[in-house]
């Protein structure tokens, strides 16, 4: 398996990590305050939600990219 492979592999499951991370900090007691005072999820959400997102795009990439 190549280098590239691997990276990708694991960028993918970060990915995924960060995400159900993101959505386990989302339950929390202190975000469940912050959402009903302000109406949207903390930064520390956002953050994890993006940055999953972002790797698992990556990763898929580059185990598509021939």
């Amino acid at each position: 398996m190549s280098q590239t492979k691997i990276i990708a592999i694991a960028l993918v499951v970060v990915g995924l990590g960060l995400a159900f991370w993101g959505y386990q900090e989302a339950g929390g007691f202190g975000s469940q305050v912050s959402k009903a005072v302000t109406g949207s999820a903390t930064n520390k959400v956002m953050m994890l939600y993006i940055g999953g997102a972002a790797s698992f795009v990556v990763g898929l990439y580059l185990l598509m990219k021939k």
